[in-house]
């Protein structure tokens, strides 16, 4: 079958290609190709910045077309390199040869030997995707996520005011606000998004071993390690690990996965609440004419977009898990275990932006039952009991909680009658039992 949203194995690419293609750019094959095209490229200028004799003749003119080579870089371009590969069986070997027939048709033929120079696979590879991953983080991931926590906080302010039984161990608690339970979620996102954008970039650039020992012997005399951490730092804006195998050793990178798995599962846990809300009647949904909630039930209009949001925000964190404890590890100086799961590193990203697009889309949905949380707070008076036996305490009441429990673990109903006739019994002053009486389940919220 021709591939296609339809016939795509994975729903990245298929059910929910619409949500994930704008992460196409930098997780897909040709995004890769094109990445480690832009590393050589840009590579092989420093080169000729340096001050190798045999590049001395390079002045910069010529940049320009260089860059132009992946600027300008397509698809027939990465089908040409695919097609090379069949024949060497090495993709990055592949690149090199397609740089080397571009340098060919600008005049260059002197200086094809330059490109890749003293490198390994994984120079272009560990530099090319810490690169690409930065890129769809800053572009596309944080963007999205930051504006689901604008949408958060905006509900936040919205809602501050409304009052709302709490719940600890499933059972009435000492009242809330809607608004601030909601901003718990926006303060434990914003946190974690900062320490996310702290992690550095990290990026292997030392050839075969980590030593520059290809470089080394071809130019004794140049500082490899100073031009190494100016091409990595400076021109591509990643942070070059100083020791090193022939491989990064994808430390930062699993601190990276580990805190998208917290901010994960920040979000399962917002999407519980929500949908716990939703089955409370805390919020009702609004109704998109033509769409329907269940094949049997024709009043329902599920929570889906809750639920589509921790199915996805699961599996992200499943790969995320699995990603953080296999980079790190590999035997001696390289296997080659690294290089094919590489090749997913867009797949949690894409499961965790379906789901916080998922997420947004229906918190845009939620219609606040004002009613149902006072309903709620009425039929929960027994809420009060805190209030009371504190401000009891404050006054040397004797044994005030004792005398609360009692009144309050009961099998019966507890009203508001109930606690008036219950403040009338107690041996304090009127303004006292004026102050007890004044509070209620919607007004001891809290600061």
């Amino acid at each position: 079958m021709t591939l296609s949203p339809l016939t795509a194995i994975s729903p990245i690419d298929g059910r929910y290609r619409r949500t994930t293609e704008e992460l196409a750019a930098y997780f897909s094959e040709y995004a890769l190709i094109k990445y480690r095209v832009f590393i050589e490229v840009e590579y092989f200028i420093a080169l000729c910045e340096s001050g190798i004799p045999q590049l001395k003749h390079f002045d910069g003119s010529l940049n320009k077309k260089l860059r132009g080579i992946y600027a300008d870089f397509d698809l027939e371009d990465a089908q040409w390199i695919k097609d090379k590969e069949k024949e060497t069986n090495h993709d990055v070997k592949a690149v090199e040869y397609f740089l080397k027939d571009r340098f060919e048709a600008l005049g260059l033929t002197k200086s094809l030997e330059f490109i890749h120079f003293g490198l390994t696979s994984q120079d272009i590879n560990n530099t090319a995707i810490p690169y690409a991953w930065k890129e769809a983080l800053s572009k596309i991931y944080l963007p999205a996520l930051k504006a689901l926590i604008t949408a958060l906080e905006q509900r936040a302010t919205e809602w501050n005011d409304i009052p709302m039984l709490a719940r600890t161990h499933g059972q009435p608690a000492s009242p809330t606000r809607l608004g601030k339970e909601i901003r718990v979620f926006t303060e434990r996102l914003t946190n974690q998004v900062q320490l996310l954008e702290h992690l550095p970039h990290a990026a292997k650039f030392g050839g075969a071993t980590g030593n520059f020992n290809a470089h080394r012997v071809a130019y004794p005399d140049m500082d490899w390690i100073t031009f190494g951490n100016d091409f990595v730092n400076s021109t591509l804006g990643l942070n070059r690990s100083q020791t090193t195998t022939q491989i990064e050793h994808y430390d930062y990178f699993a601190a990276q996965c580990d805190a998208m798995k917290r901010i994960n599962t920040i979000l399962i846990d917002l999407c519980r609440d929500i949908w716990t809300y939703i089955s409370m009647d805390y919020f009702k949904q609004k109704i998109t004419a033509g769409q329907i909630g269940s094949s049997a039930m024709p009043h329902k209009v599920n929570p889906i977009d809750f639920e589509n949001a921790e199915g996805n925000l699961g599996i992200a964190n499943a790969l995320l898990e699995h990603l953080a404890a296999k980079l790190p590890v590999s035997r001696l100086q390289r296997d080659l275990t690294d290089s094919t799961v590489l090749r997913n590193t867009g797949v949690p990203m894409a499961h965790a932006l379906i789901a916080i697009k998922s997420a947004a889309r229906g918190l845009q949905k939620l219609i606040l039952n004002e009613a149902a949380l006072r309903n709620d707070l009425e039929q929960n008076w027994a809420v009060v009991a805190e209030a009371i036996q504190t401000i009891l305490r404050r006054e040397g009441y004797p044994k005030p909680y004792e005398a609360l429990k009692a009144l309050t673990r009961t099998n019966e109903a507890v009203t508001q009658d109930t606690i008036a006739a219950f403040v009338e019994t107690l041996n304090v002053n009127e303004e006292i039992k004026t102050e007890l009486k004044s509070i209620t389940p919607w007004n001891y919220t809290g600061i």
